[in-house]
């Protein structure tokens, strides 16, 4: 049987990823030999990061694992500085992780505007779901529903990636002005190894404009084909980016016009339930 782990797929005989030895450095798959405690803590530290405090049942359900596993992972954060306990004994961000409380709102009201409609977008594509921000020149993944596909993309939440490989950072930068883009990837603020091609990004982003999705063909993952469409809050600003990825076996020009109708209904839908907030 074959199956998803994080980024990669997965063959569960082997525990190998498949077409391992052709993916470019670039690429991000999953060890052959994670950690599992180890991949949870980091998913803990990365919630409290861009979200903020949570109970002990609040990260057991996120992780999926028992509250005294969480307990555990979550009294180690605490010892290295990366969590902090409130008096509600509830754990909160620490000082190694500490970001502005505004920024771990906006997230945290984002993801739970938009985790009713992914679950509806997987129920409509069978396709696993996603939610990411930009920060800069990176994208993070701060929402993920998987399908129940045996052969399907994992759960992507706390990942990230450079935003002009992925369909959710194309969509992003598309929102900015040419001289933001420039200024965004100036060679004084990036590593010439970091730095796209601006005359080649500027036109993928034109295309990104006029049709309002983008596309991720094994751009960034072998084997992994992703669309993407922009979420825009009250005043019109894109703030988000919802997308679906599937095994590129699955994708096909035919499902397109499908794929590109429930993103749109899905960030529609996440808009609405934003502005639903905000009252």
């Amino acid at each position: 049987m074959l199956y998803a782990i994080q980024s990669g797929i997965v063959d569960s005989d082997h525990q190998n990823t498949l077409g391992v030895d052709f993916v470019a450095k670039s690429m991000k798959n999953p060890p052959v030999y994670g950690v599992t405690s180890v991949d949870h803590a980091l998913q803990l530290a990365v919630i409290l990061q861009v979200e903020g405090s949570l109970t002990v049942s609040e990260a057991a359900g996120r992780i999926g694992v028992a509250r005294s596993s969480a307990h555990r992972l979550l009294s180690t954060l605490v010892y290295r500085d990366f969590a902090v306990q409130n008096e509600d004994r509830s754990y909160g961000v620490g000082p190694v992780l500490e970001i502005a409380d505004k920024a771990q709102s906006n997230v945290s009201a984002i993801r739970a505007a938009a985790l009713g409609p992914l679950r509806t977008l997987v129920d409509t594509l069978d396709e696993t779901a996603n939610l990411s921000i930009r920060t800069g020149r990176t994208v993070r993944f701060i929402a993920s529903v998987e399908c129940a596909q045996a052969l399907r993309v994992g759960n992507r939440e706390g990942m990230v990636f450079p935003a002009h490989q992925v369909t959710g950072g194309m969509v992003m930068l598309a929102a900015l002005t040419d001289a933001e883009l420039a200024a965004l990837y100036a060679p004084s603020s990036t590593d010439s190894e970091e730095r796209p091609d601006l005359t080649t990004l500027r036109g993928d982003l034109r295309a990104v404009r006029s049709s309002g999705v983008a596309f991720n063909l094994e751009r960034s993952e072998r084997g992994v084909v992703a669309v993407g469409r922009g979420v825009v809050d009250s005043g019109g600003d894109t703030v988000a980016a919802v997308s679906v990825s599937m095994p590129s076996v699955r994708y096909s020009a035919g499902r397109v016009k499908e794929i590109v109708s429930a993103l749109t209904v899905t960030a529609e839908k996440i808009s609405a339930e934003m502005g639903e907030g905000d009252r």
